[in-house]
């Protein structure tokens, strides 16, 4: 039995089982990446698709993703390709990919725009070793590094990949932490703790989808965007924000898209605290 370190959960990993994100597994009482180098998700994709708007806008990045999660959200847009057991039937039969495998299809897309590699689809960090190991390699090419992600880890898997992250976007999913413990699994204060050290070491960006009926209150956007508005990048830069529309999918199709209304009443209300308030998905 091995205690897995990366998230809130620690989870008790038997040799050959796997953690609940069902990325992670233990060999001889050492909890390893089972997820390394195994893609569920290769495209060159639009910066802005990250989302990202204040990096690098109007170019392009190869996004990768693999398999695992360590929340359960059931509005998961991406749940077919990251913890679906269809997910993980494929990516235990196709190729595993090595670093150089992955940054060699990169240096080979900059000809088509790309600027380097987005860590994206699942959640990265449960698979935080091949992050790491692929974007240190990636920055002795001069190759941008992106990190998407929901910010559910302990702040020592963040240091050890930091110094090879250029960007994040990262999930700030609601500002109670009923909606967090209750409907999404996860933990609001590992999230925000994550954020705070993460703005000290890359150019990060936040993404809030609004659920309706959950977490689509004025005081709570207005509370989300008052704490958002203290974070500073090392540069003085403010943190930017994207306000992102729900539909309905997965386990949560018993209520209509967000209004698009809401969508920009919500975003006007967060601009009386941020300098910059983006929408998505409208």
């Amino acid at each position: 039995m091995a205690e897995c370190s990366v998230c809130f959960r620690h989870c008790q990993i038997k040799d050959g089982a796997l953690g609940f994100c069902g990325g992670r597994t233990a060999r001889e009482g050492r909890v390893e990446a089972f997820n390394y180098g195994r893609i569920t998700g290769l495209a060159l994709d639009p910066i802005e698709k990250k989302p990202l708007a204040r990096f690098y806008p109007g170019s392009l990045i190869l996004s990768a993703g693999s398999f695992g999660c360590n929340l359960r959200c059931p509005f998961c847009q991406n749940y077919d390709i990251s913890w679906s057991e269809e997910a993980k039937r494929y990516a235990e039969e196709a190729e595993v990919f090595t670093p150089e495998d992955l940054v060699e299809i990169a240096l080979r897309t900059k000809r088509r725009g790309n600027i380097g590699i987005a860590f994206t689809y699942n959640e990265p960090l449960v698979g935080y070793e091949f992050v790491r190991d692929t974007a240190r390699l990636a920055k002795e090419y001069g190759l941008k590094t992106v990190l998407v992600t929901n910010g559910t880890a302990e702040l020592p898997i963040l240091h050890e990949i930091a110094p090879y992250i250029d960007a994040m976007n990262i999930d700030l999913k609601g500002f109670t932490d009923r909606w967090y413990r209750e409907v999404l699994g996860g933990s609001r204060a590992m999230t925000m703790a994550f954020i705070e050290e993460a703005v000290k070491t890359a150019h990060v960006e936040l993404t809030t989808l609004i659920v309706p009926g959950e977490n689509d209150s004025e005081d709570e956007m207005r509370e989300l965007s008052a704490w958002v508005s203290g974070l500073r990048e090392p540069d003085g830069e403010s943190v930017p924000l994207h306000i992102s529309r729900f539909f309905p999918r997965f386990q949560m199709t018993d209520r209509r898209p967000t209004s698009v209304r809401l969508i920009y009443h919500l975003a006007d209300i967060a601009r009386e605290k941020l300098e910059y308030v983006y929408t998505g998905n409208c």
